[in-house]
């Protein structure tokens, strides 16, 4: 029976890595709007919180079916839902042969311990809830329904439809457990996490140190950059329907969406898209709006900086993108006396190449290191300009201290402060 849930944990493992990287843009964001900050300890709480849903999901779903199996016929016992609450204790009576010994009703019935292990499932939910997301009684137990019925209707419905029947049983016990399971986990968060810091209070720490964070600002370049990239593109596209064609005037085209992205954009409305998305705002030395020479000095010394990256970045991925079939035969093939060759027929070339990539990758290092260095952490360009960040308030954030409350007293809205 472990084996029967180690596989799902171990499939929870090996997914969690790709939808981490998947999500870890959009859940920045969410957590920098709604917080300010991002701080290592509600990153790992969160982190556990994702792996901990992947493991739940997979243990009502793993394992799949082989697409060879008609689930129809081998699975024809679950098609008739089991809607009789407490049946489970029929199942443990039946389990147990008639005998009211221990082993024969709780060590060593099946039943049991299925049912403990439904207990289980969700005993983490509810203390994620009170924990990190900071739910009521009443919201973390309907919650934890929602989600046994979702667990519940996935089997009935045979994964959403991908398999014409279902392969597990929909138990209605099984419904009333798995919130059981929640609820208890919410009681249990009290106790378990009392001697834990509070993750709004690490957060008004971490602001009362550095109001606007070091990875916020980069997010929001990062965003910033891409959205300025799929504009390109677009721009081009109209500038040629319009009759342009030549280098140059393609060169204007995306001249004119860099001022207008990162200089007309953030002078008219106080910030660049990425730094909206991320509540920042770009202010003088007097706390004002910056006028547009300042903004295109801090936007060109930017450019500097990070520009030659990113194109040896397009550069590389176009090239494996075009022939990628021949670069991975090259490197496969690829020997030790065929790169010296190389090197030595074109020493200037292959120079060349090794300085402009080091120096693309030296460049926006050494402006990031500057900044981290600052004792207000400032890059050059920021310096320069006169044109720093601010962050606006939180969209949520809770007091350092929130009391804990009973059942009937608990209440589902949070005060905000800062």
């Amino acid at each position: 029976m472990v084996n029967a849930y180690l596989l799902p944990i171990r499939t929870a493992a090996l997914l969690f890595p790709l939808l981490a990287m998947l999500l870890f843009v959009p859940t920045a964001i969410v957590l920098y709007r709604r917080h300010g900050v991002l701080t290592g300890w509600r990153g790992l709480s969160f982190a556990s919180f994702l792996y901990y849903s992947l493991a739940a999901f997979c243990l009502v779903i793993v394992p799949l079916p082989s697409r060879q199996v008609d689930v129809c016929v081998k699975y024809a016992d679950f098609r008739n839902p089991q809607l009789v609450p407490g049946n489970t204790f029929s199942d443990i009576w039946k389990e147990a042969k008639g005998s009211v010994s221990l082993n024969a009703l709780v060590l060593h019935n099946p039943a049991v311990w299925e049912t403990g292990f439904n207990l289980l499932l969700l005993l983490p939910l509810g203390m994620y809830l009170r924990y990190h997301f900071r739910r009521g009684f009443w919201t973390s137990a309907a919650i934890g329904l929602g989600v046994a019925c979702f667990f519940e209707f996935t089997q009935l419905t045979g994964l959403w439809g991908i398999y014409p029947c279902p392969y597990r049983l929909f138990d209605v016990d099984d419904i009333i457990v798995n919130s059981l399971g929640c609820v208890l986990g919410w009681f249990l968060a009290g106790p378990v996490t009392r001697w834990l810091p509070t993750l709004d209070s690490i957060d008004v720490r971490a602001l009362a140190r550095v109001p606007v964070p070091f990875g916020r600002r980069m997010l929001a370049l990062l965003l910033d950059a891409v959205g300025f990239f799929c504009c390109l593109p677009f721009a081009a596209g109209v500038w040629y329907l319009l009759g342009g064609q030549s280098l140059g005037s393609a060169f204007l085209v995306g001249l004119l969406v860099f001022v207008v992205w990162f200089v007309l954009a953030p002078w008219a409305t106080g910030a660049t898209v990425g730094k909206h998305i991320l509540r920042l705002r770009l202010v003088d030395s007097d706390d004002k709006r910056p006028a547009p020479w300042r903004l295109l000095v801090r936007e060109v010394l930017l450019a500097i900086a990070f520009v030659p990256l990113t194109f040896v970045a397009m550069l590389s991925v176009v090239v494996v993108a075009v022939s990628a079939a021949r670069v991975a035969e090259a490197m496969q093939n690829l020997k030790l006396e065929t790169l010296v060759g190389i090197i030595e027929e074109r020493p200037s070339e292959v120079a060349f190449a090794a300085f402009a990539v080091l120096l693309s990758v030296a460049i926006p290092l050494g402006f990031l290191l500057f900044a981290r260095l600052h004792n207000r952490h400032l890059g050059l360009h920021e310096l320069a300009s006169g044109v720093r960040n601010v962050a606006l308030p939180p969209t949520k954030a809770a007091p350092p201290s929130t009391p804990e409350v009973l059942p009937e007293e608990s209440q589902d809205t949070t005060p905000s402060v800062l």
